[in-house]
């Protein structure tokens, strides 16, 4: 594409003027000039309203947009061609003269959790922890989360308000009475994976309070996003004459997801002020969409759902499923395993856990560990046992990538993965066996039994090796490796569909 292609020679982009507002302004430009190399790139950055006001919470104050309001104006006349903005900064409702025309690729949507190393004994010690935030969602989300998947007995949890940049909220951290900080990880990631040198100062000013702090990924099954959380909405007048250039650089599945989840957020009011986190994700299995939260009129949201396009013919009552396999321990005796190989292994820096069972005693941990699990239960479990972990694949599979790479300044990350002994050998990992399966002596009548569950593959090959005749019936599993493995026991045929949950099989199937 040349300059023919471009209405004129220099484009004006106009953004908030803090670090990370700048960051993505240029990110944008850049995208702009791989395709249009003679497009000369024009920055105009300044305050918004909402920062000159640093003292409120977000929520008390009474504009809509307090971060882009300011430049509509600028737009509406023509002083810049193009503003770029955090797009959860943005009103739900559409301005009359503006538009949203593209987005780049999508970072983390999930919030991260800080926790000051140096006050971590005095939490534990005390079962309360004070933590900054601004978001009545986290703050509604997050009571019971740390409650039960934190490392020690959390009886109360106190949110206090915090304003300003990253930089400036990561420092109150470690200047005001407080114990932890969340904040959107998309910002922190963008901050930390830049190139550019003007921006080392401030990556070298993270970097030295991040190694001061204990962090963990907040899941979005429990804690979903705000909406459009980790996208760039890039704003121009109705009219524009950028926009077959804008579409050339547009992120379509972003934009759409981004679009579903502002559509839901508008069906309970919107606003910042809301008790609500909506996060879609676009997979190859289907589209999920995470909402947890509270409205305005007391409603309690809590779901996660799967929209995956499949058919398949429901089970006619209760007596044709197969709930037994909704936990496959009912199957095993669970057997340690010990050896050196073991004892090396768990104090690798990097652990992914498939299973509770599979994790060692506590001590063998050195605290200062990435901790990783397959699902929420075994980090609820994890907990329990005062082990501290970094995040989860919440069941979605081991291809769910934990994206740490720029908060830890390491890529690639190489996993080591404690299992059992027939446990999935993911060529990308170091696997460990920690323990063995014993099969029990199961006797099972299948018969009129037309749907199953699978909570495992090491469940569905005990039971498809007594019952080969099972091959033609219904199956459901989880996402990640079980549905691999079983489709490929079953048959390129096989009536074989993707659940998230035991509890959301029962939904679909009755």
């Amino acid at each position: 594409m040349g300059s023919s292609s471009i209405p004129r020679k220099v484009l004006k982009i106009a953004a908030r003027q803090s670090d990370l507002a700048r960051l993505q302004a240029e990110s944008v430009g850049r995208a702009l000039q791989l395709n249009y190399p003679e497009l000369k790139i024009e920055f105009h950055f300044r305050a918004s309203l909402g920062d000159q006001n640093q003292n409120d919470p977000l929520w008390k104050m009474p504009e809509k947009g307090v971060f882009t309001e300011d430049f509509y104006r600028d737009l509406v006349d023509e002083k810049v061609d193009l503003v770029v903005h955090s797009w959860k900064d943005l009103p739900i409702e559409s301005k009359a003269e503006t538009e949203i025309f593209a987005t780049l690729a999508r970072e983390d949507q999930r919030d991260l959790f800080l926790l000051n190393r140096e006050n971590f004994a005095r939490v534990k010690a005390s079962r309360e922890m004070k933590v900054l935030t601004s978001s009545p969602r986290r703050s509604y989300n997050l009571e019971t989360f740390f409650k039960n998947y934190f490392p020690c007995e959390i009886k109360q949890t106190h949110f206090l308000n915090v304003r300003g940049n990253i930089l400036t909220r990561l420092k109150k951290l470690f200047s005001e009475d407080a114990d932890g900080l969340i904040l959107a990880k998309a910002a922190l990631d963008r901050l930390l994976a830049s190139k550019d040198p003007q921006y080392v100062s401030a990556q070298n000013e993270i970097r030295k309070i991040l190694k001061g702090c204990q962090w963990m990924c907040l899941p979005l099954t429990l804690n979903p996003s705000a909406a459009a959380q980790g996208a760039l909405a890039i704003e121009a007048k109705k009219n524009t004459i950028w926009k077959e250039v804008l579409a050339s650089i547009q992120d379509r599945q972003c934009f759409e997801s981004v679009q579903k989840e502002r559509q839901i957020l508008q069906k309970y009011g919107g606003g910042c002020h809301q008790k609500i986190g909506v996060s879609v994700l676009p997979r190859s299995y289907g589209e999920l969409c995470f909402l947890r939260g509270l409205t305005d009129r007391g409603e309690v949201l809590d779901s996660v759902a799967l929209s995956s396009g499949t058919t398949f013919e429901k089970a006619r009552s209760m007596a044709h499923i197969f709930p037994q396999a909704k936990d496959s321990g009912q199957f095993f005796d669970r057997i340690k395993l010990n050896g050196s190989h073991i004892d090396s292994a768990v104090k690798d820096p990097f652990i992914w856990i498939a299973k509770e069972d599979a994790a060692p005693e506590k001590s063998s941990f050195s605290g200062l560990q990435t901790i990783w699990t397959s699902g929420l239960k075994t980090w609820r479990k994890l907990a329990q046992r005062g082990i501290w972990v970094n995040g989860s694949a919440e069941s979605l599979g081991e291809n769910e990538a934990p994206r740490i790479e720029a908060l830890l300044e390491q890529d690639p990350i190489k996993w080591t993965k404690l299992t059992h002994l027939e446990g999935f050998q993911n060529p990308d990992m170091k696997v460990v066996a920690t323990y063995e399966l014993l099969a029990r002596e199961s006797k099972q009548n299948l018969k009129g039994v037309t749907h199953f569950y699978w909570s495992s593959g090491s469940a569905f090959d005990l039971i498809y090796q007594a019952h080969p005749e099972m091959k033609t019936s219904w199956h459901f599993c989880g996402p990640g490796h079980s549905y691999e493995h079983i489709k490929m026991r079953l048959g390129s045929e096989a009536q074989l569909r993707i659940c998230l949950s035991f509890e959301d099989w029962l939904e679909k199937v009755l």
